[in-house]
């Protein structure tokens, strides 16, 4: 979903919704225009608003849930590759082979996450032969005491959910907002922008200010669309965490 196209549109939609009420404003008979119609324009208008503002909370309670999902899954991933990688330590110089293949592992991953500019591949995941190489080398491991034996079993199971954890990340990785809810809520903003202009004298002050306000609206349409896309865009999740755990791998 590209998130400037969108919000470029619904700026076009909106601020073009108030220069007609402008229009109409001139070309509409005064009778239209008297004072009981335009506070019936104004309480019809406020119960529009009303339902914009509570439709656009819900755009944005739901983008950044997405996006703190999304970070705490990071985050997660951090934290059980360097636990795995610490355990594989601890067992001894044996899994020098499976913490080499969790590096090369995590290395495709932020690959993966934070693709080059130049590279058209987002895919949220690790490949399936690469956890199965992990998986088989820690499962090829031969423990010679009980302490070895525990820290396999350990191992084989933070192996299991690390993939499973990268795999949701990668489900979790699809835009979440309806673009249904998207045009709803910016045909009541060009309702709303309409009867502005309609109840508004024409001047330069009030075509700034819609031009200035539009622009705000859909600056916010703008920030719901890049969290909820925050492996890509402008406000993108950041790489520290795991490529820190990345930098003391091995160690």
């Amino acid at each position: 979903m590209n998130s400037h196209l969108i919000a470029l549109l619904a700026f076009a939609c909106i601020f073009c919704a108030s220069l007609v009420g402008m229009w109409l404003r001139k070309v509409l008979p005064d009778q239209h225009l008297n004072a009981e119609t335009k506070e019936c324009v104004r309480l019809g208008m406020g119960l529009v608003a009303t339902m914009t503002a509570l439709l656009l909370g819900l755009l944005i309670a739901s983008a950044k849930g997405t996006y703190d999902t999304q970070r705490n899954g990071v985050i997660e991933i951090a934290a059980k590759v360097g636990f795995l990688d610490r355990a594989l330590a601890t067992y001894g110089p044996e899994t020098n082979n499976s913490r080499a293949i969790l590096r090369h592992a995590l290395e495709k991953t932020i690959q993966r996450m934070w693709p080059d500019k130049s590279s058209t591949n987002t895919e949220v995941t690790t490949s399936v032969a690469e956890a199965r190489t992990l998986y088989d080398s820690i499962q090829q491991l031969a423990p010679r005491d009980e302490l070895q034996q525990s820290i396999k079993a350990e191992a084989l199971r933070d192996s299991v959910e690390l993939g499973k954890t990268l795999w949701l990340l990668s489900a979790q990785k699809q835009v979440s907002i309806v673009t249904p809810l998207l045009v709803m809520v910016t045909v009541w903003l060009a309702l709303i922008f309409l009867s502005f202009g309609l109840l508004a004298p024409s001047n330069k002050t009030v075509i700034v200010t819609m031009l200035v306000v539009a622009l705000s609206v859909s600056s916010a349409i703008f920030l719901i669309l890049e969290l909820d896309q925050p492996f890509q865009g402008l406000i993108t999740l950041s790489s520290e965490p795991i490529r820190n755990v990345l930098n003391n791998l091995g160690r």
